[in-house]
């Protein structure tokens, strides 16, 4: 492309919705490591047991069952909000303030004082994963909605711009405020983390601000529905919702008896932890279904409703691709992040257990650590333009299962600095390069009919599997020690080399030219 051309298209950035897709990034990328990272630290310096705070994890799990209540984001109005701001505006305003009073909620509670504050803090941290995850379905619903085609890449961008600056913010910017008000290793002040919470809860302003000022997309796809079928999909999502968590609480005291049983049983802390926990999963998702089915059975909820809401675009999708490569493509973005997730979980945790300060974690891990992820970004968009989607998908997870074996390194090394830097630089580079072709690939899977839905499923699989598994890397660590734990997480990486190489066999993923017009990712459909 020549420079006149060059200079031509970049004014595309002067387009306002960049802007606003910049603002409303910083507003979804804010909460998540409120729950993650930060919170971590804020836990560990107040003394919660290593295992107990990588179970707090879980609390962002509503990220990984957004797809549950989608539907409702994309189809219902809110009572007086909607008929002032439209759907998406509506739904929008209403998450992040439910993002604001989770944060706050947060700000109220000293982990530190007994084992009541701490359910309440985890109560407000899963506010937060639920507030934060619907907030994320309809940022993308109006970034499709708001643009063309031709622009999506563009506002892609800037919103993942905007996400990292935030994830800055509320990584660095809260571990430096927390250590600059009093709290630190060996000197743990309550105070200063509520204090640090109360004020990233007032810097969720920028996203009110920006929902108020934007102006509500035009829908050219719509689903519609009576009131009263509306009413249904309502009932429908919060008896079954209800239903399941009420099997986690009538099954809390059996599960931890049965748990200290296999225990003994295995000679196994982590294994019974892991059997018990997946069989009260599957517990709650089968009476789940079977509310559903009883709901159906009585026609208390029509089929219609159902059928439009979560069949069509789950049949959509076997269908373009066939049974078998869609259960490959599945199973593929259930694990294509499992090595980075896993250890993700606990990493605040080890850089804190090797001794390294706050201000430290906070400059090299949140700070540069982030700024390499954005070059790898980069580097993985102009790879992928290059030499094609699969291939960078596969160079990423390569990198990603390698990078790993160096934590086993800094391990061994304990409090290097030096060595830090060369750590993080490489994971993260690696991560942001796999990151942008992960993201080019689930664009590619995902059909325009159903982009909501299909990209909360495919976006809610690829986290499911590796945050339950990160819930237990506390108790892993606590059993087998660092540096086998993170050669674990090296090894877990091998089997997603292996789908992605099967992919390519069974999908032909290697496009003509024809097709790469059509589908620049070279992904087909059937």
């Amino acid at each position: 492309m020549k420079t006149p051309e060059l200079l031509s298209s970049a004014k595309v950035f002067l387009d306002r919705r960049v802007l606003v897709m910049l603002l409303l990034g910083f507003s979804a990328g804010l909460p998540i490591l409120l729950i993650f990272g930060t919170l971590s630290v804020w836990l560990r310096e107040a003394g919660v047991a290593r295992a107990m705070v990588t179970y707090f994890s879980w609390a962002a799990l509503g990220y990984s069952f957004k797809f549950v209540w989608a539907p409702l984001v994309d189809q219902l109005d809110l009572p007086i909000l909607s008929a002032l701001l439209g759907r998406r505006r509506s739904w929008l305003l209403l998450s992040q303030c439910m993002v604001m009073v989770a944060i706050v909620s947060m700000a109220g509670v000293d982990p530190a004082v007994g084992d009541r504050p701490l359910v309440m803090l985890a109560v407000g941290a899963v506010l937060l994963g639920f507030s934060s995850a619907t907030q994320d379905i309809v940022i993308d619903a109006f970034r499709i909605e708001s643009a063309s085609a031709k622009m999506q890449a563009i506002l892609s961008s800037t919103y993942i711009a905007g996400y990292r600056i935030a994830m800055i913010v509320a990584g660095a910017g809260a571990l430096f405020l927390a250590e600059y008000l009093g709290s630190e290793k060996g000197h743990y002040s309550y105070t200063a983390w509520r204090q640090t919470y109360l004020l990233m809860a007032g810097i969720m302003v920028v996203g009110i601000v920006t929902t108020l000022s934007i102006k509500e997309p035009k829908r050219s796809i719509t689903v519609t529905h009576s009131v009263g079928e509306n009413l249904q999909l309502v009932l429908l999502f919060i008896l079954c919702v209800g239903v399941f968590i009420g099997s986690y609480l009538v099954t809390a005291d059996h599960a931890l008896q049965i748990r200290d049983t296999l225990a003994e049983f295995f000679n196994n802390q982590y294994l019974a932890g892991t059997l018990v926990e997946s069989v009260r999963l599957g517990i709650g998702v089968l009476l789940a279904w079977l509310m559903a089915r009883l709901l159906l059975r009585l026609r208390i909820v029509r089929r219609r409703v159902v059928v439009t809401a979560y069949i069509e675009p789950v049949a959509d999708f076997f269908s373009r691709y066939g049974a078998r490569s869609a259960w490959l493509l599945l199973a593929l973005v259930g694990l294509y992040r499992i090595s980075d997730i896993v250890l993700g979980v606990i990493s605040n945790v080890f850089y804190y257990d090797l001794g390294f300060a706050k201000s430290e974690i906070a400059a090299v891990s949140k700070v540069f650590g982030l700024i390499m992820t954005i070059v790898g970004g980069f580097l993985g968009g102009l790879l992928s333009f290059r030499y094609g989607v699969m291939k960078i998908l596969l160079l990423g997870a390569i990198l990603s299962a390698a990078t790993n074996l160096l934590f086993v390194l800094l391990a061994q090394a304990g409090h290097s600095l030096p060595l830090l830097y060369v750590v993080i630089s490489a994971d993260n580079l690696s991560a942001g390069l796999a990151g942008t072709a992960f993201v080019a690939f689930l664009s590619a899977l995902t059909n325009i009919r159903f982009t909501a839905m299909q990209y909360a499923i495919f976006s809610s699989l690829m986290t499911l599997l590796p945050k339950i598994l990160g819930g237990y890397s506390g108790s892993m660590v606590d059993s087998i020690g660092y540096s086998s734990f993170f050669l674990v997480t090296a090894l877990i990486g091998v089997p997603v080399i292996v789908l992605i190489l099967l992919a390519t066999r069974w999908l032909d993923l290697e496009q003509n030219e024809n097709n790469t017009k059509t589908d620049p990712t070279g992904i087909p459909s059937k």
